[in-house]
């Protein structure tokens, strides 16, 4: 870890970073558009109900060099709580050296100590490098499809045929 780094909870007055990182993210994603109104409003659920999730920040003395997202639920297969990683973003100017692992090997032992029973994640199809980096943290594939089904103004914007009955 750089000299001077500590991984911790976010608290409310780091939205605006963390903002900022998601709207870095979702730009890379096909399935997002970025907007940080919608981002920041999603952050700033998590963050004043502790019981909906977590989102740990890596951060040094002056900035946040990157984030992630765990959301909490309850699996009926597994019979208990299990957490849904739903973001993990790093800087630009601090990817590739390692700052990732240091978040996902965070929250890995964070879902340990709390005895959840498993972590569930969706990452982009197109990137193996994205595959590969979660493979190498234990993480399999899985023969579930993810679907979704979209409501209010996204769905005018990701639906195909919006508006038209089947």
């Amino acid at each position: 870890m750089y000299e001077l780094t500590r991984i911790e909870p976010a608290t409310i007055e780091d939205l605006p970073l963390l903002t900022e990182l998601l709207m870095d993210l979702f730009a890379q994603e096909s399935d997002f558009r970025p907007n940080y109104a919608n981002q920041m409003r999603g952050l700033r659920l998590i963050l004043e109900q502790p019981s909906r999730g977590r989102i740990f920040v890596l951060r040094s003395p002056n900035q946040i060099i990157g984030m992630i997202n765990l959301l909490f639920t309850i699996s009926t297969a597994e019979g208990g709580f299990v957490i849904l990683l739903e973001d993990l973003v790093i800087n630009s100017n601090f990817r590739r050296q390692g700052m990732g692992c240091q978040l996902l090997n965070y929250a890995i032992e964070y879902a340990r100590q709390k005895n959840f029973l498993r972590i569930t994640l969706l990452t982009d199809r197109m990137s193996e490098s994205s595959i590969a980096f979660f493979e190498k943290h234990g993480f399999q594939r899985s023969d579930m499809v993810p679907m979704r089904l979209y409501f209010g103004p996204a769905a005018k914007i990701r639906t195909p045929n919006s508006g038209q009955n089947p």
